[in-house]
């Protein structure tokens, strides 16, 4: 039986702090460099991006069970997140305006509030919305922006979020 790491014994939540962040990871005695675009919230799996002089960037995927550590080499900026957030998005997404987000967001909030679901904000205005410790919901606050590794609560929030979003529109 293989001894469970540090990075598996951690949740999502712990997780999600790295996201957007230029990290130094040491995974099977080999060390990696780059900025994380997402870690797996079932397998600890992390996706590194690192953005070459050239204009191109490169995309490492370490598996959770070989992370040995993860240190956080920088915050990075505004500029950096964009980059990243935007990096698979098709061309035809929509961009939303900083009050356009807070307003998504708020209205969002009231609304699993009035639901009579806990939810609390983490992170920069717009932040990521924490639904009862175990959710997170991602600007711009759509179904598809939902994570969780719970399965039913993830597929219930998902239902309510685009019940907001077929009332509000």
């Amino acid at each position: 039986m293989a001894a469970v790491n540090e990075w598996t014994k951690r949740g999502p939540l712990e997780w999600h702090d790295y996201t957007y962040k230029e990290v130094r990871v040491t995974a099977s005695e080999k060390d990696y460099r780059g900025w994380v675009l997402t870690t797996d919230p079932v397998s600890a799996n992390i996706v590194l991006v690192n953005f070459l002089e050239d204009g191109s960037m490169s995309v490492t995927g370490i598996m959770g069970h070989a992370v040995q550590t993860v240190e956080t080499v920088s915050e990075g900026d505004q500029g950096v997140r964009e980059k990243l957030m935007h990096l698979f998005a098709s061309g035809d997404c929509q961009a939303f305006s900083l009050e356009d987000l807070e307003n998504r967001r708020n209205s969002l909030r009231k609304w699993l509030e009035k639901n009579h679901i806990p939810v609390t904000e983490q992170g920069d205005s717009p932040g990521t919305l924490c639904v009862a410790g175990v959710l997170t919901i991602d600007p711009p606050y759509g179904p598809e922006n939902c994570s969780s590794s719970n399965e039913i609560i993830l597929s219930r929030v998902q239902d309510l979020v685009q019940g907001h979003l077929a009332a509000s529109q």
